[in-house]
């Protein structure tokens, strides 16, 4: 059976949708493919994200992604969006929901690290909701 492929996008690709791209192939992974994607990139990815990425959950995300845009994912069933604060990229899908999540770029780790346990446990939300047929594709 082939599993949903749920995207995650905000503007940038830099920070938030990327650590939830990780997380997703993390904790997810035997639920649904993960990918992330945005309407602009950025050369790297949030440092500040990479580092703490690497301590907590042990992801290298350089290694592994790289910013991309929206044209670069395969066709999605479910796109979650990140808060953008903005008018969020739209992505043709059959679920979509806002996760609300503030951007950390600039903050101290704190912040960070709040944000990756938000992601975290939408994610294991996600993942349930999929797992129960809450969410129908």
């Amino acid at each position: 059976m082939e599993l949903p492929k749920v995207a995650f996008i905000c503007v940038h690709n830099s920070c938030r949708s990327q650590m939830a791209e990780a997380l997703g192939k993390k904790l997810a992974f035997d639920v649904f493919e993960s990918y992330s994607a945005g309407t602009e990139t950025k050369p790297k990815i949030n440092q500040d994200a990479v580092r703490l990425m690497k301590q907590v959950h042990q992801i290298d995300m350089e290694k592994t992604q790289h910013s991309k845009l929206l044209d670069a994912i395969p066709q999605v069933d479910i796109v979650i969006t990140m808060g953008c604060n903005v008018e969020c990229p739209y992505l043709p899908c059959r679920y979509r929901e806002d996760w609300g999540l503030e951007d950390p770029s600039g903050m101290e780790d704190e912040k960070f690290l709040e944000v990756m346990r938000r992601i975290e446990d939408n994610i294991t939300d996600l993942k349930v909701r999929i797992q129960n047929k809450v969410i129908v594709l």
